[in-house]
C-alpha cells in the first residue's frame, strides 16, 4: 500500500514525514547508484519506498532535488593541522578511506560515478572538495592551490579505481596496503615546501 499524502499510520506525524524522507533518500541513493541520474525516475524511487511519487515533489520539489538529498554528504573532517607532520599523509589517506568506507560512501561514489556525465554531480563533488577538503588539508600545511588540487586528484583517483571502476586489483588492497601505497604521494606534496 502506498502511503498517500497523508501518512494514514499513528504517531507523531513529524516522525513519519522523517521516515518517509529518509526510505526516499535511501532509495534514491540505490536508484542513482544503479541507472545514474538520467535512468533514474521519481515514479521508481516512490514505488522502491513505498510511497506516493507526488512525496518526492513534496518533500525535495524536483528530481534534481531529490539527487542532491541523496547525494549531500558531511566529511566530518577532523583537524590535519594537530597531526605529527611525518605522519600527514597517512592519516589523510586514512581520513578518506574510512569516510568511502562509511555512511559518507554512498552518496560520495553516487557523486563519483556521475561527476563525467552530470554537471549537477560534478559541482556538486567541487563544492564538496573546496568547502570541506581544502581547508582541511589547508590547515595540515598544504600549499591552498596546487598541492591541494593534486592530493584531491589523489585520493578521487583512489576512490575510482577502487569504488567506482572497481579495478581487481585495488579493491583486493587492505585498507594498509592503501596507505602505505597513497600515503606517500600526499605526504610529498604536503612537506615539500
Amino acid at each position: 500500500m502506498l502511503i498517500g499524502m497523508t501518512d494514514p499510520s499513528p504517531g507523531d506525524p513529524t516522525r513519519n514525514a522523517a521516515r518517509t524522507r529518509a526510505a526516499l533518500v535511501s532509495a534514491a541513493q540505490r536508484r542513482f547508484a544503479d541507472d545514474g541520474f538520467a535512468g533514474t525516475t521519481v515514479r521508481a524511487v516512490a514505488a522502491d519506498a513505498g510511497v506516493d511519487p507526488a512525496l518526492v515533489m513534496r518533500y525535495f520539489g524536483s528530481k534534481r532535488g531529490l539527487y542532491e538529498a541523496a547525494t549531500a554528504v558531511d566529511l566530518h573532517l577532523p583537524d590535519f593541522s594537530s597531526v605529527a607532520r611525518r605522519r600527514l599523509g597517512a592519516v589523510i589517506v586514512e581520513t578518506f578511506l574510512s569516510r568511502w568506507d562509511g555512511p559518507e560512501g554512498e552518496p560520495l561514489r553516487i557523486l563519483l560515478a556521475s561527476a563525467a556525465t552530470e554537471t549537477t554531480a560534478a559541482e556538486q563533488m567541487r563544492t564538496i572538495f573546496a568547502g570541506q577538503v581544502r581547508p582541511a588539508v589547508a590547515a595540515a600545511g598544504g600549499e591552498p592551490d596546487v598541492d591541494i588540487e593534486v592530493i584531491a586528484s589523489t585520493l578521487i583517483g583512489m576512490a575510482m579505481m577502487r569504488y567506482v571502476l572497481r579495478v581487481p586489483d585495488v579493491v583486493a588492497l587492505t585498507p594498509t596496503q592503501i596507505v602505505e601505497r597513497f600515503g606517500p604521494a600526499l605526504q610529498r606534496q604536503l612537506v615539500r615546501r
